[in-house]
């Protein structure tokens, strides 16, 4: 179970999305359900890749881009 809550729970979906197409984009075989055969490296780089490509999108933003 997850203690993680999210601020904005309508956006779950929305992130899951992105978690998975994050995934097949640097080759991290991650699939819906149990993905406990994954190392925690992959996990890791999966969350890791996630906030650097939102972080990036956010400053483009922001400078007008």
């Amino acid at each position: 179970m997850s203690r993680n809550k999210a601020v904005v729970p309508e956006a779950r979906a929305a992130l899951d999305a992105y978690k998975y197409e994050v995934a097949n984009e640097i080759g991290v075989p991650l699939k819906q359900g149990y993905n406990g055969d994954l190392t925690s490296a992959q996990n890791g780089s999966v969350g890791g890749y996630m906030v650097k490509k939102m972080i990036e999108a956010q400053k483009s933003k922001m400078s007008g881009q």
